[in-house]
């Protein structure tokens, strides 16, 4: 499985239609798809497709038309990001239309060209699926812990800070985690 390293944009132009395929983190759908719309008031349509992994490791996809006739243009965008082994990443496909109808035919071909531009110009990276876990220890264990996190190479860390404790929430890959954990020991306590 593969992810996208930051968001793209591009446009595909065909018989006067302007189609501007719009590729993000999955956590950034739905803030990109309000803003796009507030760009875009005059486009016809936003059609949409994702992708993401869920906690328990399941593949879950959807996707829109948005207006455009039935399986033209959700379906097509989404079997790109699937083609493509994406995961963790959504599609928004902004169209304008120009005067000349595509057809059916016609706009799924448009809809996946426009899609696959913006594959092909994306920094595309390896997926790594993520886990959490939450853990506490005593404010005396703070720099063992940040040592061993940085060892395990664990880099997404929140803290807070209680009475008498600290509690950690961390997310890593699942081999990151057990490694930490292997090394931390007896000086945490999980949650």
């Amino acid at each position: 499985m593969q992810t996208l390293y930051t968001p793209v944009s591009t446009l595909y132009e065909i018989k006067q239609s302007k189609f501007f395929a719009n590729l993000v983190p999955y956590s950034e759908f739905e803030a990109t798809l309000e803003r796009l719309k507030s760009e875009h008031p005059k486009a016809r349509h936003f059609v949409t497709a994702y992708r993401y992994l869920n906690e328990h490791a399941q593949v879950v996809e959807g996707s829109s038309d948005d207006g455009e006739p039935k399986g033209t243009s959700g379906k097509p965008s989404l079997a790109v990001l699937a083609g493509n082994d994406l995961i963790d990443v959504a599609a928004i496909t902004v169209r304008y239309f120009g005067g000349t109808k595509l057809g059916t035919g016609g706009l799924a071909r448009a809809y996946t060209q426009a899609l696959s531009d913006a594959v092909a110009q994306a920094e595309i990276v390896p997926y790594v699926f993520r886990k959490s876990a939450t853990f506490e220890s005593a404010y005396s264990e703070v720099n063992r812990v940040e040592y061993e996190l940085k060892q395990a190479h664990v880099t997404q860390v929140e803290k807070s800070y209680e009475a008498e404790r600290i509690v950690w929430k961390i997310e890593a890959s699942e081999a990151a985690l057990d490694r930490f954990f292997s090394s931390i020991g007896r000086h945490i306590r999980k949650i």
